[in-house]
């Protein structure tokens, strides 16, 4: 399937199953956000659930973070790692981010934070492409929501973002302390009580925690 394709796919999905919608802790966002997760998953056929289709409560506490505190971001080239839906990458760019790159490994992915980045008027890079075997050469910032949930990948992620952060890269956190979540290496830095999707995650609020990432030494 062609890029081209993959939006029109998308475009039809999301007209259906997932409407702009305003991001719960962050409603001056509007995404394209499904309240149907298993109704969309089923559409796709696809052998992951639709992540694109849905505000992560990391990621929701990250992109309030940044929003509510604008400076931390303003005027740096930033790099939003498994994006998803983009909630993080657009509200790097809404707080003045000189450039944002967002990277996921889902076609989806990628299509869908390309109608969510024109939704909101902001321009984010978004690529297929899994970086966690690079250091991040080409940005100052690196924002990661809900990384952690697997033991294969975060332990890739905590790889990367040591690697990253020796670099002289600021990277932060967003999750709600998932079992893979390497503690030892945060700093908490704020802390928010997030609305989440009850069919995902058993209730409707999650406690979720930014988090400031330091290298092993």
């Amino acid at each position: 399937m062609t890029s081209a394709q993959m939006v029109d796919d998308v475009e039809a999905l999301i007209e259906t199953y997932a409407p702009l919608t305003p991001v719960p802790l962050t409603p001056e966002l509007r995404l394209h956000l499904t309240s149907d997760v298993y109704g969309l998953w089923e559409e796709t056929g696809d052998a992951a659930p639709p992540f694109w289709a849905v505000p992560w409560p990391g990621g929701q506490a990250l992109a309030r973070y940044l929003l509510d505190t604008p400076e931390v971001v303003r005027g740096r080239r930033v790099l939003d790692v498994a994006s998803g839906c983009g909630v993080v990458a657009i509200a790097a760019a809404c707080a003045g981010a000189a450039a944002v790159s967002a990277a996921d490994i889902d076609r989806r992915a990628i299509a869908v934070m390309a109608l969510n980045a024109e939704a909101n008027d902001v321009i984010i890079d978004a690529a297929l492409v899994d970086p966690l075997d690079g250091d991040a050469a080409d940005v100052e910032f690196v924002l990661v929501g809900d990384a952690f949930y697997e033991r294969q990948l975060a332990e890739r992620m905590t790889a990367y973002l040591n690697r990253v952060v020796r670099r002289g890269v600021i990277a932060l956190v967003g999750d709600i302390g998932r079992t893979y979540l390497p503690r030892d290496l945060l700093k908490p830095i704020a802390t928010f009580d997030v609305p989440v999707t009850a069919d995902l995650e058993d209730t409707t609020t999650k406690r979720a925690t930014v988090w400031r990432f330091g290298p092993t030494t």
